[in-house]
Parts: C-alpha cells; sequence; structure tokens
C-alpha cells in the first residue's frame, strides 16, 4: 500500500468570502485584528458574520468516511498546527509518498511555477513537495466552498501527478495513511469557530500532538468605539 500523509484545513469546512481569499502573512495581527476589521466592516453593511459564517454540512460524519476509506497505520501519528506549511515538514520527515489534502485551496503555489522558488510558505507547501520529488503524487479534495478549479493551475497538473476530487468516496483506496495533519489556518477561518475546531479533533478519537497554536479570545461584546476605529483602520 502507499503510505501517505492526510492533511485537513479546517477551511475545508467553512463557506467564506471571495475578498478574503487573499494572501495574507500567518501573524498574530492578522489572526485576530484582522477578523475584528472584517465583523466590524460586516456589521457596517448590516451583516451579523457570527451568523452567516459557520461550519458546513460537509463536517457530518468526516472522520466515520476517512476511517471507511482508509486503512490508518498502527503506529499512525497526528499533529495539529496552525499553517498548513507544517504538512510539508510532515511528509518529508516521515516519508510519505503520496499527500491527500482536504482544502479549499490547492496550496501548490499561486503565481504560476515560478512561485515554488519562493521560500516554503502556506500557499505553495504542496507545490514544492512535488517539485522537490519528495512526494509522488497529490490528492486534492477541494472544499465545495472553494473558489478555485483544477483548470487554474494547468501548469502543474501538466508537470506532476496530481488528481481532483470532490468526496471522500471518490478517494482511490490503496493509500494506509501514517500521518495525520490538521491545521487551523486562522487567517481563513473565523476566532468563533475555534471551539469547534477542538470539537472536530476530538472527533477523530486518536491521541495528537499539537505544535504551538495559539488561543485566540474573541471579545467583540466588549470592543469600544476606539477599538472599532482600530481595528477598521489599522488591522
Amino acid at each position: 500500500m502507499v503510505r501517505s500523509l492526510l492533511t485537513v484545513d479546517w477551511d475545508y469546512f467553512i463557506p467564506s468570502k471571495k475578498e478574503w481569499f487573499f494572501s495574507y502573512i500567518e501573524n498574530d495581527k492578522n489572526l485576530t485584528q484582522l477578523w475584528y476589521k472584517r465583523y466590524i466592516k460586516g456589521k457596517l453593511e448590516g451583516e451579523d458574520l457570527e451568523k452567516t459564517i459557520k461550519v458546513g454540512k460537509v463536517i457530518k460524519g468526516f472522520w466515520d468516511k476517512i476511517k471507511t476509506q482508509f486503512e490508518f497505520d498502527k503506529n499512525i501519528k497526528i499533529f495539529v498546527s496552525e499553517s498548513h506549511k507544517v504538512a510539508y515538514y510532515l511528509a518529508k520527515n516521515f516519508e510519505c509518498s503520496e499527500v491527500i489534502s482536504f482544502d479549499a485551496n490547492s496550496d501548490l503555489g499561486y503565481g504560476g511555477l515560478p512561485s515554488l522558488d519562493f521560500e516554503l510558505n502556506c500557499a505553495n507547501w504542496l507545490g514544492k513537495l512535488l517539485k522537490e520529488g519528495i512526494v509522488k503524487r497529490a490528492n486534492i479534495v477541494y472544499s465545495p466552498y472553494t473558489f478555485e478549479k483544477p483548470s487554474d493551475f494547468e501548469d502543474f497538473n501538466n508537470l506532476y501527478n496530481i488528481q481532483y476530487y470532490k468526496s471522500v468516496e471518490e478517494l482511490p483506496k490503496e493509500n494506509l495513511i501514517g500521518v495525520i495533519h490538521i491545521c487551523r489556518s486562522g487567517i481563513w477561518t473565523p476566532p468563533w469557530l475555534d471551539e469547534r475546531f477542538e470539537k472536530f479533533i476530538n472527533e477523530l478519537g486518536l491521541p495528537f500532538k499539537k505544535i504551538p497554536l495559539k488561543e485566540r479570545k474573541w471579545e467583540v461584546s466588549k470592543l469600544s468605539y476606539a477599538d472599532q476605529i482600530f481595528y477598521l483602520n489599522f488591522a
């Protein structure tokens, strides 16, 4: 069987807004302050983001489907992180020959093949694994809420073995899952869903190791008028 890394981005489960899907630096400011800005701006436009940005129905029974579709290594390792780029190191360190990625984004690299010459980041980690020959195949299961399509990455598709799927059930069953990685991607997933993220991790029912993950305090009810002005103008 093929030894694989299964990596799941929390944004796979969350319907989002197209205008939020830009490249952002993964830092403390963007992890929380950016969400306050989005929330306040939404309120000014008549939208309560806490009510409109929720976890989608695709999360129902997710781990049960995974366990039905794949065999897990008896010594399987599970890691939880903030950034998806951690998947690069896991695939490399645990000698996985394939990646199965559930994500709203391909993370092959944006801006064409030259983006693989950039330093490793959350947007090109999968492309780098392929370019460096660390993995031989990438299986991308796109979120039903994605704004991308496989044809957006034609240059990559012509050069590397990349397959795209729409559901767990479509994936080939010959993969032995040696490592599971779950990332929060907090710049693209809101703080008010962090508790649901923790529940999702625990629903797997297996021990895991957390790679430092910042706890985000979401106290929008305590924001002063000055706070709101600050976040709108400087976040």
